[in-house]
């Protein structure tokens, strides 16, 4: 590249030839040193193009990129340049909330607000003040999830539900090709309507069933193995993180309980053209290795959890071990979704008798807008509105009716029955929140007498949700 000061000479010269100044000196001159004055313009003129041309081509040539010196002010320089760092940089995308990620790594906090309200229109001569109208916030959950690379992950996940904070999701995971290992405080897969997340559900709770069975997350180890249409499930599990926690002696002392189970859950989910299917079954047995003076106790709410009471429910059984077993039926088509599972509930007591329990339900569920419920892995999934607030729509809006059955009754245990039919509006302005308005007719046999000792009758009960999810 030529000298930068020599063409500023230049550039001055001719604009000093070229100025008016100059132009009116030439009045002045004698013609032949007029015509040796032009000559030498001419002359520069060339030379300023011929340094265009060159200037043109060195500008358009790739640079290279000088090392810089280091300043001569810095203590301790090193006279060589800085290596260029190896770590990969930090991605940043949004799932609900913000989501980092680099090299195989990344992170995700998790959280969910739910608040309810709900009312139970009992009848006449039953008295209970858990009933009437009620207002909680059901669940408030604060988390994170990620991994750590090599195929290792983790999710940990704390939630306030009934002024009590519990552990929920806490788990390390390895998953290579289609297998997934986990260990922590899960769930047992007992059956899609438990598996399926409480924020994409198509009520405001769950069947009957899996309350009044005591479904719950436990501490223990599982695989799953995923590949094509099928899901295999299944591991070794021992009690609720509360229950192993209790520091207490005695019969309630956590330090005393030895129950364990194993449970096993097959899903087979093709699809059928734009349909997709989805059939499953379960089996779980559990031994108590000890049965408590408390003893086990089967029994369900009047649908809301805004109630405590239970109009259905047994007594305390002396239970030693529990047999249980599921069968699963589900399909997405377009706006059209349905679900039916049955489940079986076999308690061995003490006493040498074994009662089974039972129940189910069937649920058929339309978008009114252009929308489709999700599903993936075996389950019920997060639905993603075609046309959201505020992008052009009102989101999603979604219609589901169900009847659910509960059968408490056996071999000289009365329980109760109960057949609720249930109807439940969903709307979803946004894919991370959505409002929830259920209402239901629970018809009870062998429930809680009346003051005139009546134990069949009928509840009206209705209920509504704000959910937040991220």
């Amino acid at each position: 590249m030529p000298p930068v000061a020599p063409s500023l000479a230049l550039l001055v010269a001719v604009s000093a030839c070229l100025s008016p100044t100059a132009v009116r000196a030439q009045d002045q001159l004698p013609p032949d040193e007029v015509a040796a004055l032009r000559s030498e313009i001419a002359s520069l003129r060339a030379q300023l193009q011929t340094m265009e041309r060159r200037l043109d081509a060195v500008t358009s040539a790739p640079q290279a990129t000088a090392p810089v010196a280091p300043s001569s002010t810095t203590v301790g320089a090193s006279s060589s340049p800085a290596p260029k760092s190896s770590a990969a940089p930090t991605e940043i995308s949004w799932k609900g909330s913000p989501q980092f990620g680099s090299a195989g790594r990344s992170f995700k906090a998790k959280g969910r607000i739910q608040v309810d309200v709900g009312q139970v229109d009992a009848p006449d001569g039953l008295v209970d003040r858990g009933l009437g109208y009620g207002a909680e916030m059901r669940r408030v959950r604060l988390g994170g999830e990620g991994s750590l690379g090599a195929g290792v992950g983790y999710k940990l996940e704390l939630e306030l539900s009934d002024n009590n904070v519990d552990l929920v999701d806490t788990i390390v995971t390895y998953k290579t090709g289609p297998w997934l290992l986990a260990a922590g405080n899960q769930n047992q897969f007992q059956s899609l309507d438990e598996v399926t997340g409480d924020t994409v559900g198509a009520f405001m709770e769950r069947a009957a069933f899996t309350d009044a069975f005591n479904f719950e997350r436990r501490l223990g180890v599982s695989a799953q193995y995923e590949k094509g249409p099928w899901v295999l499930q299944g591991g070794v599990f021992a009690d609720d993180i509360t229950a192993l926690s209790n520091s207490s002696d005695g019969p309630a002392g956590g330090d005393e309980n030895n129950s364990y189970g194993l449970d096993g859950r097959a899903v087979y989910a093709p699809k059928l053209g734009k349909t997709q299917l989805h059939l499953g079954g379960s089996a779980h047995w559990r031994t108590q290795k000890r049965v408590t003076d408390a003893g086990t106790r089967y029994r369900q709410r009047p649908y809301v959890h805004t109630s405590n009471s239970r109009l259905i429910g047994t007594a305390a059984l002396p239970v030693e071990e529990e047999v249980h077993y599921g069968l699963e039926a589900a399909f997405v088509s377009g706006r059209w979704h349905g679900a039916a599972e049955t489940h079986w509930q076999e308690a061995a007591l003490g006493t040498g008798t074994r009662p089974t329990f039972f129940g189910g339900y069937a649920e058929l569920g339309y978008y009114l807008t252009d929308d489709t419920r999700g599903y993936k892995s075996g389950q019920f999934d997060r639905a993603k509105p075609s046309k959201p607030l505020g992008g052009g729509g009102v989101g999603a809006l979604q219609l589901n009716v169900r009847y659910d059955y509960l059968d408490l009754n056996d071999r000289g245990v009365v329980g109760g029955k109960q057949d609720a039919w249930l109807a439940a509006l969903v709307w979803q302005p946004l894919e991370y929140l959505r409002f929830n308005v259920n209402y239901g007719l629970l018809i009870y046999q062998d429930a809680t007498p009346l003051r005139n000792g009546d134990r069949d009758y009928k509840v009206n009960v209705a209920g509504a949700r704000m959910e937040l999810d991220f």
